[in-house]
């Protein structure tokens, strides 16, 4: 095997299994280390070897395609990249854990909760740009309706995610500042209100984000640029993620925990990512 096939068979193989490394290698630091919280100087370098090699990965597959004279391939790649790229910021979030449980929590960790949310909206705005590239490839093919269809649901869902982000990285990190300090205060009327609109909110973008990655994925099926079966697997976890996201208030356990898991900011990015993946690999076909 040529060392370029041996370079393209890593990638495949790596590319994918990346956003899926960092979330392990959290788990184990805080369940099977109990570390509450992971050091800054062993994440950070982390998170940059993870990205490089990230970015390393896409360039074999085919994002070298970007400098193509081929206007075809340099778009497809542009598309790809918009889809892979904001995973590669997110897989520093292994090494912030999660969001804290407590507002002392959120005033001691204000600056990496604010960055959290400020790379979950970069990653929301380099999406609809691949999607709506996206778009515009698939209707030059000649599939307009599910490519549409898709389009608009993303273009709904995304300023409603980009407004549930701000809520929790701007509004939530400084009115937990101001109850850290003063914890005996009781809690404005309009605080405890606004939680459950943002819910709401959450519950609609994230379902909005399914249904258009459902759509994208059976445009991409009937136009031919995606093989059947990898259509018909973006197809039902779309769905599934969808469903669990939309019942998981009235759903009984493990469903309920499932459907907590599927409308995490970050999780409804992983099929675009994907999605990019196998673009990415269209390129060189």
């Amino acid at each position: 095997m040529s060392s370029k096939l041996t370079k393209q068979h890593i990638s495949r193989i790596y590319l994918p299994l990346a956003p899926f490394l960092g979330a392990i290698l959290a788990i184990v630091a805080t369940q099977g280390f109990g570390m509450k919280h992971i050091d800054a100087k062993i994440y950070l370098p982390v998170w940059i070897i993870q990205s490089c090699l990230m970015a390393i990965a896409a360039w074999i597959l085919g994002a070298h395609n970007i400098r193509s004279n081929d206007a075809e391939k340099k778009h497809l790649a542009a598309i790809a990249m918009f889809m892979i790229v904001p995973w590669i910021f997110i897989s520093i979030f292994a090494g912030f854990g999660p969001p804290p449980d407590t507002a002392a929590g959120w005033a001691a960790t204000a600056a990496i909760q604010q960055i959290r949310y400020a790379i979950l909206i970069l990653a929301g705005v380099l999406i609809t740009f691949g999607f709506a590239l996206l778009r515009e490839k698939l209707k030059n093919t000649g599939e307009n309706f599910y490519s549409l269809l898709g389009f608009t649901a993303i273009m709904i869902a995304i300023p409603l995610f980009i407004i549930d982000m701000t809520y929790w990285g701007s509004n939530l990190v400084e009115s937990y500042k101001i109850f850290a300090v003063s914890p005996s205060v009781k809690r404005p009327d309009w605080f405890l209100a606004v939680r459950p609109q943002y819910g709401i909110i959450s519950l609609v973008e994230v379902a909005l984000i399914y249904l258009a990655t459902a759509a994208f994925a059976v445009s991409l099926k009937i136009t031919g640029w995606l093989r059947p079966n990898i259509c018909h697997i973006y197809i039902m976890l779309s769905i599934v993620g969808f469903v669990l996201d939309i019942l998981q208030s009235s759903c009984p356990e493990p469903f309920a925990t499932a459907g907590f898991v599927v409308s995490i900011p970050a999780v409804p990015f992983i099929m675009p990512y994907l999605m990019g993946i196998n673009l990415l690999r269209r390129t060189e076909n």
